[in-house]
């Protein structure tokens, strides 16, 4: 798979302006309007500090929610908390491209860092547009002339083409920040360079990412084994004619994942071998735990996969040489219900095989658990890790390959 792009160490930032697009969403307290954690201002200060550090003039561009949302507010609040972070001033400008924002991006000194409005303030930052349009875009048109470089760090918002992630990429050359560089080393590593045996835990209530990403992997050849948790496990259990009763079958068809049964089938009987599915399952009853072999679930909700299973997944993992994972194994947040996410999270700690968790709520479990330093990789974007994984082309990865193809020739 052809990845080139251009990183931070491929340039000299002394003087130069740069724009950095980074992802610092984070949730606000609905009543005060402070953010409630700054993980991604934490994430994304090793770029900034670094750009500051060798000379760059750094002009941030991100976003905050999205309009409609309780939380879509300004960044004034990020930029306070990343003032704090990097030990250095991070001046909040409260517009993006304005006669004001354009003369304090003029005359900005060596090292210096602003932090421009939310850019989804910008009615042109959100609709569907052509490359072409976004190119010619007033955010692009009136900023890009002030800058010599575009650097890309938010990775988390790589699966979506919006004109701040595409647009500067077809007018200054394009490259890949520290959290980029590390994500896409990472997630390539694992498609191109995987050892056997090679392992994907893929669970959670999206069902369709993960049932997108078990598609790929096993149609590449990429999974030896994959191990199904949450409600994809429930889905190809149906398939399978495993009886779920009416409660499980209409939370699949309430999630609208009814069609997903039927794919589940053809999954099972080209793959059979190398889909694993539970053989026990936790079931909510009396408010309480209750463990049943699958062929005997009654018909109560399905919260967490059983321990005869977690055994058998253990076992999987532990001898993996490459472990993907997404998605819970259920209902971790419910007392006496996380046990599969926390025993299936320990054991991908403990193996010795390079290891991903795909971010979301699989992610927030392991931070939770103090495994971060115990997992090869914990990937800050959810959605743009899985598509990566799944095989779909992500928009501002083709642009950072496309912007290094042509600053090359």
């Amino acid at each position: 798979m052809e990845y080139d792009f251009d990183t931070m160490d491929d340039y000299d930032f002394e003087g130069k302006t740069v724009l950095l697009r980074v992802d610092v969403n984070s949730p606000v307290d609905p009543l005060s309007g402070e953010l409630l954690d700054d993980t991604r201002m934490v994430l994304h200060s090793t770029t900034i500090s670094e750009l500051s550090e060798r000379g760059a003039k750094v002009v941030i561009l991100a976003h905050q929610s999205r309009p409609g949302k309780s939380d879509f507010t300004t960044l004034k609040q990020h930029a306070l908390s990343i003032s704090n972070i990097i030990g250095k001033e991070v001046q909040y400008v409260d517009s993006i491209f304005s006669s004001e924002a354009l003369n304090i991006i003029s005359n900005m000194v060596n090292g210096e860092i602003v932090l421009l409005e939310n850019v989804r303030f910008f009615s042109e930052e959100m609709p569907k547009l052509s490359r072409e349009e976004q190119a010619n875009s007033v955010l692009v048109q009136k900023l890009y002339p002030l800058a010599d470089y575009f650097v890309n760090d938010a990775f988390a918002t790589a699966h979506r083409s919006q004109t701040s992630i595409i647009g500067f990429s077809q007018v200054l050359p394009s490259i890949a920040g520290r959290v980029m560089e590390l994500e896409l080393n990472s997630l390539f590593g694992i498609l191109d360079n995987a050892q056997e045996p090679r392992v994907y835990v893929l669970g959670g209530i999206k069902a369709d990412d993960s049932i997108n990403v078990m598609a790929n992997a096993l149609r590449t050849n990429s999974a030896d084994y994959v191990l199904t948790t949450g409600l994809v496990a429930n889905i190809f259990l149906v398939a399978k004619g495993v009886e779920l009763h009416e409660y499980n079958l209409n939370f699949i068809k309430e999630r609208g994942y009814l069609d997903y049964i039927d794919i589940a089938k053809d999954l099972l009987e080209d793959y059979e071998d190398k889909i694993v599915l539970p053989v026990d399952l936790a079931i909510l009853e009396d408010d309480s735990r209750v463990e049943y072999d699958v062929n005997e679930i009654p018909n109560l909700p399905i919260y967490d996969i059983g321990t005869k299973t977690i055994e058998l997944y253990k076992e999987k993992i532990l001898s993996a040489k490459t472990l993907f994972a997404n998605g819970p194994a259920g209902v971790f947040e419910k007392e006496g219900f996380n046990i599969g996410t926390e025993d299936l999270l320990n054991a991908i700690a403990q193996s010795s095989g390079f290891s991903i968790i795909g971010g979301g709520h699989l992610a927030a479990a392991a931070s939770s658990m103090d495994l971060d330093d115990d997992v090869t990789h914990i990937s800050s974007g959810g959605g743009a890790s899985i598509n990566l994984i799944a095989g779909e082309e992500l928009p501002a990865v083709k642009a950072l390959i496309e912007s290094a193809k042509t600053n090359r020739n």
